[in-house]
This record gives C-alpha cells, structure tokens and sequence, in this order.
C-alpha cells in the first residue's frame, strides 16, 4: 500500500470555509476578518469573557532527537480526538518561522493525518503577522541610528547600543556585522541580526493583554545606554507609536483548522531555545472564552518549554494548566539510550530503559509545579510490540499516567486513548499549580534554580561580560524580573552532546540581555545562538513545487 505524503493528505482534506470553522465556536461573521476562504483573523472585542473558563491542557515532549518526537503531530491529533468525543476544543499553537522552515526543522503544522490546514500558508507568509513583527524591529533599528546621525540629541553610546536588527530567516553571515560604511551613511559601528522569532517585539507579542499594553510594553524597551550609562528606551525615541500602528493587525489571533476541521488558533512564535517558546496569551485567553477544553504546545522539551511556559506565559497571563502531556517516542528514548539513528529499527529493551531516565526527569519536572501528568508514547511503525508493551508497563509500574498515541497515522481514531485519559486526570487529579521562583529573588539565585531543579546541574559559571550586566541590572533596579534561560534544546546541560539525563555539569552562562518590554530576562548559555544557521543540506534543497500544483487558488 502508497502511504501518502503530508502535502498529499493536506491536498486531499475536505476543509470546510472559515466561517464555518468560527460559527463552530460561537463566532459570527462580523466576529472574524477574512483572509481569503479558510484563514481569518478574530475581532478580539467581539470575543465575550466567560467566567466558566476551559481547562487548559499542555502539551509539552522528552528533549528533542533527530529520530523525531511528535509533540506538534500530537497536540493537533489530541484536538481532533477530543472533539470526536463531542468536547468543544479549541487548538493553540504557535506560527512557524521561516528559517527553521528552509534550514533544519522544515514546516510545523503537524504530520500524517494530525496537521493544520492551509499547511502551505502557515509555513510560509500565513496573515503577515512575523513580517509585521520584522517591520516594527527594524523601523525601530532604523530610528536608532537616524537619531545618532541627526545630532545624537539623546547622548546615546553608539558602542553600548543593545539593539540589533532582524531577519526571518537562517542566515549566519549576518550574525557580526558593521554598518555606517561609506559616506553620509550614519555612524560606523558594530551590530548584528538576530532571527525575527528571537526579537523582543515577538515576545511582546506573546506577552500583551491588548494593543495598548503592547504599546505600553514597547515604550518599555531598552535599546542602549548614554555615554554617561543611562539606559535609552523607544519612549525617548518616540517610536512606540509607529511600532504599534504596524502591528495592529498583527495582534489579532490567527484562526485555522485541523485537517478534521477543530478550530485551530495560530497566533505568535517566539523559539523556546532563545525566546519563552508559546504562542500568545490573547490567543490563549480568547480560546478559554470560547471553548470547555483548549490544548496547546511548548516548544521542544519540558525543560525550555514547560518551564518557560509555567515561569513565564502562566506567570504573566494568570494561567492555570490544568494537566501535562509529555511526549516520547520508542525511537527517541532509544537516541537518549546511546543507540544511533540507524539502528532504532532494531528491538532494543535495554536502549529503551537507559533512555526512560530523561523522560523520567522531564516527569519529575512537571510535578514540581504540582500539576498532573500524561505520557503520550507516539507510536512509530517500527516500534516492536515487546517495545511498546515494556515501555508502558515501565510506567505504569512507577504509577505514570500513559496512553498510546497513532493520531500521524489514523487521525482522531488513534488519540482516543490519550483524549480519554486526558477527561480522567483533569477530573479525578485536580491541578494545584505553583510557579517555580519569586521573582523577587535576586537574578543568580532564580538562574541556579532553574539550573539545579529543572535541568539537574550542580552550578552555575558565569562570564565577565555576564557578571558585569548582572551588577548593572542589579543598580538599575532591573533585577526582579523572570528568567528565561536560552540554552540548546537537545540536552538538560548547555552542551547538546549530554543526552539522557546527564549528572555533575555546569550551567555556563555567557550572557545576559534585559527584555525590559517583555518583561524578562534572558541569560544565553552555552553556545547557543539568537541567530541560526542553515545546514550542509538544507529544507528549501528538498522543496518540490510540483506537489503543490493542485492547491486549489495557490497558483
């Protein structure tokens, strides 16, 4: 039997009119703004609060592997499957970028019979919303140097500009570079791109109430220092206006649809290696209002996540996860075993029990913020029956809520186990969630315990560099804000060659950049950094047009 692509499935679905899709949740046509037949952007006024919020439920995964996990697949499988059982759900996820799109990862609306549709739009442009969020960065970079060059009226340290521009895309040469080269081009200095995810203007996206507390939350960023170190904001630029007005679209919440039609709200992308890795609280809230149960993702493992999720998201739009799904599969729990890629088709119990020690810490993790938990094994077709039934007994002894997962393959029908077990926890195990820290510890005390309780290191070293904006942030009085730690994805350490559940290491922080507008701070680890680069071979080499030709309006 052919098994059917993801673009050849997408290109089969029966989607239904968008208008549909919001009458579905109580939304009319003069609640929505069109964007063609099947993408729409929410009138967030029209959206009526109701007291009797949905329960929230989190989908969050082991650390990442090349063998593949699923987290997305499932959260969109575990949608569908909760509607089959006649529950008004609502998705939650975040938009794709389009670096990762064309470099490593390639497009994130799912797989198999679980995606989002229209695929081809979410990968690529979608509603505009990360071009709106590049435009704003970098009208932004453009006033900085424009008021440097037009007298320098407000004292600022061309050396101690923190602000840099963006780009949506994989591009490592952009990294380091200088500018103001030439004549009557600005003054010369050194600045970089980071990738548009990684901006704080996406973060304040993810983070606002409305488009006032977004224009609120702009005038709030720093973007440098005097030359006598006084921090400079986009008020004294008086920029907060215009970023504003080019994201007032923006900030409306995306809404789509599964391949099986459950309403999908895509809205906000923030990468969780560097970023707080959710999509937007407006999104999520407005979700809440509208549905009885609302299933959303963070990005990559629980430890960057989860954590950046309940620390960061919960904290600041007063959320309550209800339950946690983590996600594993046979093969990667095989990866973090010590077995290479191209022996996981190969029965391996033992590989599989060395494995179960990251996803028993990512386990340990979600019960420290005192709320439930679900494993979802994400069934491969190669995994052994021995395989499978180990793995679940191997929870089961240790009194692990599991189910199986095969929504990639069989759609809604393969994630009733999980959508089951999911209705049983969230009514017979109440949540009790908790936040991890007060913030107002002091900035090295929130980092160890996050370093120590969620990743297992025994410390934390830090750089010069980082010690010394540690004091400054200290003296500005800047010091009590969250964390969010940006570190590699593939390991609890900063060092992705840890897999498992790695003992005695450090957490090396390197630097540390205040996101006074979103309101956190963000301490780089490792060698992780806030712009990727492509690899030897990557996504955009394997892109073929011609499966695309039957999409309808697409050509």
């Amino acid at each position: 039997m052919k098994l059917l692509s993801d673009i050849e499935i997408a290109q089969n679905a029966k989607m239904k009119e968008i208008v549909e899709i919001a009458e579905k949740i109580g939304l009319s046509h003069d609640d929505i703004e069109l964007y063609g037949k099947y993408k729409a952007k929410i009138i967030l006024n029209n959206v009526k609060k109701n007291n009797n919020k949905g329960k929230l439920i989190l989908v969050t995964a082991i650390n990442p592997t090349r063998a593949g996990e699923g987290k997305t697949t499932t959260s969109i499988g575990l949608a569908d499957s909760l509607t089959k059982l006649n529950k008004k759900t609502i998705l939650c996820l975040r938009e794709p970028s389009l670096g990762p799109s064309f470099g490593m990862k390639g497009g994130a609306c799912g797989g198999g019979y679980s995606q989002v549709v229209p695929m081809e739009d979410i990968n690529l442009h979608f509603t505009g919303d990360i071009h709106a969020i590049t435009t704003a960065h970098n009208l932004l970079s453009a006033m900085i140097d424009n008021s440097i060059y037009q007298g320098n009226p407000l004292n600022i340290d061309p050396n101690k500009i923190t602000w840099k521009r963006v780009i949506d895309l994989n591009d490592r040469a952009l990294r380091e570079i200088t500018i103001g080269l030439g004549n009557n081009n600005g003054i010369k200095r050194e600045t970089g791109f980071d990738i548009t995810v990684a901006s704080e203007i996406m973060a304040i996206l993810c983070l606002s109430k409305d488009l006032m507390d977004l224009k609120e939350r702009f005038s709030k960023i720093i973007i440098g220092y005097t030359y006598d170190d006084k921090p400079v904001t986009v008020h004294d630029l008086k920029a907060e206006g215009a970023m504003t007005l080019i994201m007032k679209d923006a900030i409306k919440p995306n809404l789509v649809q599964t391949l099986e039609n459950t309403p999908a709200f895509i809205h906000g992308g923030p990468f969780a290696n560097i970023a707080h890795g959710c999509n937007s609280i407006i999104a999520t809230q407005a979700a809440l209002n509208l549905a009885d149960y609302v299933v959303t993702e963070a990005g990559f493992g629980a430890d960057l996540g989860a954590e950046k999720f309940f620390d960061l998201k919960c904290r600041f739009g007063n959320l309550k996860p209800d339950v946690a799904v983590i996600v594993c599969t046979i093969r990667a729990l095989k990866m973090h075993g010590g077995i290479k890629k191209d022996e996981l088709n190969i029965e391996n119990i033992s590989a599989i029990e060395k494995g179960f020690e990251n996803l028993e810490k990512h386990l340990e993790n979600i019960k420290i913020y005192n709320i439930p938990s679900i494993v979802a094994i994400n069934i491969f077709p190669t995994d052994t029956e021995n395989e499978i039934n180990y793995l679940k007994q191997k929870c089961k002894d240790l009194n692990i809520n599991v189910a199986l997962s095969e929504v990639c393959s069989k759609g809604s029908d393969g994630g009733l186990e999980l959508a089951d077990k999911v209705l049983k926890v969230i009514q017979n195990e109440p949540s009790k969630f908790k936040l991890l820290y007060d913030v107002n510890l002091s900035i090295k005390d929130k980092i160890l315990k996050i370093s120590k309780e969620i990743y297992g290191a025994d410390n934390v070293v830090y750089s010069k560099d980082a010690e010394d904006t540690i004091n400054k942030l200290k003296d500005l009085k800047y010091d009590n804000l969250p964390i969010c730690i940006a570190k590699t994805q593939y390991s609890f350490s900063d060092d992705e060659k840890k897999i498992g559940r790695p003992k005695y290491f450090d957490i090396n922080i390197r630097e540390i950049r205040l996101l006074k507008g979103a309101g956190f701070i963000v301490c780089i680890a490792g060698k992780i950094m806030t712009m990727p680069g492509l690899p030897k071979i990557p996504a955009a080499c394997n892109i073929n047009i011609d499966k695309f030709e039957k999409i309808e309006g697409l050509f």
